[in-house]
């Protein structure tokens, strides 16, 4: 769990800023760190982000959930069991409704009659033996970094090692 704030970055990319007020662990906002995404865009305001890892087409992906659909998953998983058990779980099927005009304007809705348990296969196990935790995948950034790539987001920066670093500190896909 944790709280992101999107910016337009370079190439009107929407870049995920993780909202540093936001305290993973305990799940609630601590406001124990500074904050730069406030002092800059003062308006801005973050959302609840979920982030899992998931295998599909042969790799393992984050996949970013939004609330509705986690919710949808936490429900089915009480008769289902846990999705993320290698022998007893299921695969997690869900399809995209457009509700509105705005590329946000999105539901997911999971489609519980196909959630049917599924053992995970040998090319599926070998992917998660060395599985990495979310907070290795999805490092939370200083508030040094965060207010570095700030600043160089604001000032328009065409340097294509921008983009590159933006990749690497943030995941963004």
């Amino acid at each position: 769990a944790r709280y992101v704030y999107w910016i337009k970055g370079e190439n009107d990319k929407n870049i995920p800023f993780e909202c540093l007020s936001f305290d993973r662990e305990k799940e609630a906002f601590t406001n124990l760190e500074k904050d730069w995404v406030r002092e800059y865009y003062p308006d801005l305001k973050c959302g609840w982000s979920y982030a899992i890892q998931c295998v599909h087409g042969g790799k393992v992906k984050v996949l970013n959930l939004k609330k509705k659909l986690l919710e949808q998953i936490l429900v089915a998983a009480e008769d289902l069991g846990d999705p993320a058990d290698p022998e007893t779980g299921w695969d997690v099927h869900f399809k995209r409704v457009k509700t509105g005009p705005m590329a946000y304007n999105v539901e997911y809705q999971l489609q519980a009659l196909k959630c049917k348990p599924r053992p995970l296969d040998e090319s599926e196990l070998e992917l998660i033996t060395d599985l990495k935790s979310m907070d290795e995948v999805l490092p939370r950034p200083t508030p040094d970094a965060q207010k570095e790539l700030l600043d160089r987001i604001r000032a328009g920066s065409s340097n294509s090692d921008t983009d590159e670093s933006i990749d690497e500190e943030f995941q963004v896909s």
